[in-house]
């Protein structure tokens, strides 16, 4: 006799992502990446795990490929969300059943074998994520982690780092010593309320400008403290944020990445619009060859390095 499986229920506050997003005013060049997306489940298929901090909605491949194609994005790298901790599972899933148009960013134990690195750089990893946000995550122990680099050097891999901008000067001899290309989520969260020209934001610039390091000018929505918000049909959002991501491309355009944070996780004053977030693209990448090293040349070199031109 088949039970029904049990589902958990999501978070209370929890914000489901955007239902209906509109088409994008801003076109996409060809061939573009979404780098940085999730997927949550679908629960019945991928339980969470025990450990996560949050139980969201699900959200599966099948929307998010829907949204690729909707938006006009041509791949995407699937990045394994907190809520599914160490099981890999729904996130490989979703890059195998891409058909060669996406990649994985894992989250792995110090234990993990080399075998099980070689199975998820069969299925198309490239990457391990390592989270220093208190709220999301337990303590991240920095010896664990340097195992963990050490493991995957020598696949090519990078590291995703997360963590907040107030803790880069206390990590940031920690982050330059792992052997591997790092990959810095949502710009190191600076505090927008703050300037752009301002030290704090000019450390993070150095840091980024000292090592071998990419930057992910991603979550304008997360970030802003005055938005206006992505929705309604606002095409100039998230103007506190303009000043930080225009700043990062124009320093280091070989080194950005974009994406769009689907379903945006952990979201709790509003759910944006996800056509909308790509019309805020051409206020951060302002000429169409600063968009196009963004959107197309500088993720298919570090994810499809045999096809990138």
């Amino acid at each position: 006799m088949n039970h029904p499986t049990r589902h958990a229920p999501k978070t209370p506050g929890w914000l489901d992502w955007y239902a209906d997003p509109s088409v994008p005013a801003f076109r996409l060049p060809p061939s573009a990446v979404d780098t940085h997306c999730h997927v949550f489940g679908p629960q019945a298929a991928f339980p969470f795990a025990p450990e996560r901090k949050y139980t969201p909605c699900d959200a599966g491949k099948e929307q998010l490929f829907a949204l690729r194609d909707h938006l006009g994005f041509a791949r995407n790298v699937v990045v394994q969300a907190t809520c599914h901790g160490a099981d890999n599972a729904a996130m490989v899933d979703a890059v195998r059943s891409a058909g060669g148009r996406a990649r994985g960013v894992a989250t792995v134990r110090p234990d993990v074998t080399e075998r099980e690195l070689r199975d998820l750089d069969a299925a198309g990893v490239r990457g391990v994520r390592f989270n220093f946000v208190r709220r999301l995550v337990d303590a991240s122990p920095r010896d664990a982690l340097a195992v963990i680099a050490e493991k995957i050097a020598p696949l090519g891999w990078h590291v995703v780092l997360y963590f907040e901008s107030a803790d880069l000067e206390d990590l940031a001899d920690f982050f330059a010593s792992l052997p591997a290309p790092l990959v810095i989520d949502h710009m190191g969260r600076p505090d927008v309320t703050r300037s752009a020209d301002g030290p704090e934001f000019g450390r993070f610039l150095r840091f980024v400008e000292a090592n071998d390091v990419w930057v992910k000018v991603t979550c304008p929505e997360r970030l802003s403290v005055g938005g206006p918000a992505a929705l309604d049909g606002e095409r100039h959002a998230y103007t506190d944020v303009v000043p930080f991501a225009r700043r990062v491309v124009e320093e280091f355009p070989d080194r950005v990445l974009w994406g769009t944070d689907w379903p945006h996780p952990n979201l709790t004053d509003h759910m944006p619009d996800d056509g909308l977030l790509v019309d805020h693209i051409p206020l951060i990448a302002v000429t169409a060859e600063q968009q196009r090293r963004l959107l197309v040349d500088n993720p298919m070199r570090l994810y499809w390095p045999d096809e990138a031109a």
